[in-house]
């Protein structure tokens, strides 16, 4: 006995596109690009402004942000440290894991900035 194998339908029911070369589809695909490879392409045709409450000034220079950034990880490094000192045994190892953490991220900004050309 053989079952008969169903044809499958011409149209996918679900489908809110018309058909695989459908406008909608190329512009989707278009967006989902964008916001993958040209996150910058989005930003600019947003119409939302920024909070400016912590936004960094887009006119200071890479070098400067990075040694305002490197100042920023050595205070909260700093800070974790001296919180850890007053903490118990538990609590004081998860906090100075972080500040680990927070003084790799600087040690990363440093190197950043040292391989920044100063102009």
């Amino acid at each position: 006995m053989t079952k008969s194998t169903p044809h499958p339908p011409d149209k996918d029911p679900a489908s809110p596109y018309e058909s695989l070369d459908s406008k909608k589809l190329h512009d989707a695909a278009e967006r989902a690009l964008d916001h993958y490879l040209n996150p910058a392409a989005l930003i600019m045709a947003s119409s939302n402004k920024p909070e400016p409450m912590y936004l960094a000034n887009p006119k200071y220079d890479t070098e400067s942000l990075l040694a305002n950034a490197s100042e920023t990880l050595g205070s909260a490094s700093a800070m974790l440290n001296n919180f850890a000192a007053i903490l118990d045994s538990s609590h004081r190892k998860t906090a100075l894991g972080i500040a680990q953490i927070v003084m790799l991220g600087e040690l990363a900004v440093n190197q950043a900035l040292d391989n920044v050309e100063p102009k």
